[in-house]
């Protein structure tokens, strides 16, 4: 009989992270997830000690891979324009297809409370990192703030609208440099 590999806390979070892109935070469930990655419930419990212990790690996994580590990427980019660009080409170019899933699915139990408090968090960093570059560039503090959110409700929006209808969203270098041209136009 083949022995079987012993599963990691991270493991569990990357299963976990999947089946939130796939359907939702319902989908997070030990069960399913044992089934998935061909363990036991035993398993599950020796990382974890309940379903919302699971899904805070999920949580923070997804908090760091997809902002903190995002914004250590771009900030090797240049200060200014370069680090703009490198953030919104990044954000729309590469995350907004398969990436958003799990963002979009955390959006549709943004009140649940274990996810409340993570989106907001995550929301204040990235604006406030939006924030920060427009800043960089020049635009007062207060106008600076106005254009990170109209960036960061553009990335949601198109997000969504990628999920949704495919088709219709133009994530093509030609739309990027429209976007970076309007959110950096003199106002």
């Amino acid at each position: 009989m083949p022995s079987r590999q012993r599963l990691s806390a991270t493991d569990w979070t990357a299963a976990a992270l999947d089946a939130l892109a796939d359907g939702g935070l319902a989908a997070i469930a030990v069960e399913p997830l044992a089934a998935r990655l061909g363990a036991t419930k035993g398993s599950f419990y020796w990382h974890f000690a309940n379903r919302d212990a699971l899904i805070a790690a999920t949580l923070e996994r997804w908090e760091s891979h997809d902002t903190e580590d995002v914004i250590a990427l771009v900030d090797t980019a240049p200060p200014g324009l370069p680090r703009l660009k490198a953030l919104i080409g990044g954000a729309v170019g590469t995350r907004v297809g398969e990436a958003a899933r799990v963002e979009l699915a955390l959006l549709a139990t943004a009140h649940h409370p274990l996810v409340a408090p993570v989106l907001a968090r995550v929301t204040r960093r990235r604006l406030g990192y939006l924030t920060e570059r427009f800043v960089e560039l020049g635009f007062s503090a207060e106008e600076a703030a106005r254009r990170g959110l109209l960036a960061y409700t553009s990335y949601l929006g198109l997000a969504q609208l990628a999920h949704a209808t495919p088709g219709e969203a133009d994530l093509s270098p030609a739309y990027l440099d429209t976007m970076i041209r309007t959110l950096t136009a003199s106002p």
